[in-house]
């Protein structure tokens, strides 16, 4: 069947019907992102007390526990074998959190995530393919160019947090190529498995450096807030687009995410952002729905190749 013939044979309801999920996970995707700022900006309240360490391993510990209990995965009766993919997923989760969070100690929220965001953008390069995605990555590029504020300022930017924020890009890179893996096989299981693992990494660190502080009950109500905002929600939702969208266009709708971050910066952490800096936000959010977009074309043509 030629692409022609059957692009004419479409129904709009058909079409509707595969563009649905993509709406859904764009959507979900953004709703994660917005929660996930929310409670980096609340865990920043944390470090004072607990240190970046013990505030990871409050969001990733409560966080496993609480999808434990919402999704009880033990009742399960699949039979997955890819459990590489899972602890890969959980492994990357952990370490990805863990050295974002030591980067926030040193370095404003937006950089941070700026910067971290190097690592989706890197493996939404590598898997592009047609013109059209390397002009919403030069986009995003251009705006990350300009979020950055790093001209004339380089001395102001602490490099062991930069640091950190970089290797938190290799972790979401990581998270992104195993969630999928293990989204296939353990379905929305994974989430709460691969956060089970994340904590495994975290708790350690956390009990190292805050010791018996981790178990104040008045740290408690501050603690769920984090897990809820950053972990439960954020990654649950994560799950449902990278089990509906191809990797490389789930790490270019990301390109939201310092947008995002910038934002809850200004109103949670009293961060100010330059003239540049808003119009960077604009070139990102652009991108992204571009790249949404592209996603739709590429769903209903997707099928014309066999």
């Amino acid at each position: 069947m030629s692409a022609l013939s059957f692009s004419l044979r479409l129904s709009p309801m058909s079409s509707r019907a595969t563009v649905a999920p993509v709406l859904l996970a764009v959507s979900v995707l953004l709703i994660s992102m917005v929660s996930y700022q929310c409670g980096a900006a609340l865990a920043k309240q944390l470090f004072p007390l607990v240190g970046a360490q013990g505030a990871t391993a409050f969001r990733l510990g409560l966080g496993a526990l609480i999808l434990l209990l919402l999704r009880r995965p033990w009742r399960s009766s699949r039979q997955a074998s890819d459990w590489r993919a899972l602890w890969g997923y959980g492994l990357s989760m952990g370490a990805m959190n863990l050295v974002f969070y030591m980067s926030l100690r040193t370095i404003p929220l937006g950089i941070a995530v700026a910067l971290e965001f190097t690592g989706p953008l890197v493996l939404a390069l590598f898997g592009s393919r047609r013109l059209l995605d390397f002009v919403w990555i030069a986009l995003v590029v251009a705006g990350l160019a300009l979020l950055l504020p790093l001209r004339g300022q380089v001395q102001t930017l602490d490099p062991v947090g930069v640091m950190y924020a970089l290797a938190a890009g290799v972790g979401w890179a990581l998270y992104i190529v195993f969630g999928q893996k293990a989204g296939a096989t353990y379905g929305a299981d994974a989430v709460t498995l691969g956060t089970s693992i994340a904590a495994l990494v975290a708790i350690p660190f956390g009990v190292a450096h805050a010791g018996t502080a981790l178990f104040s009950p008045a740290l408690l109500p501050l603690a769920l807030g984090v897990a809820v905002l950053s972990s439960a929600l954020p990654y649950s939702l994560e799950m449902i687009a990278l089990t509906r969208l191809p990797a490389r266009t789930f790490g270019t709708l990301l390109s939201i995410e310092p947008a995002v971050a910038a934002v809850a910066g200004v109103v949670f952490l009293g961060e100010h952002l330059s003239v540049l800096q808003w119009l960077a936000i604009v070139a990102i959010i652009v991108a992204a729905a571009g790249t949404a977009l592209s996603v739709r074309r590429a769903l209903v043509s997707e099928p014309l190749a066999n």
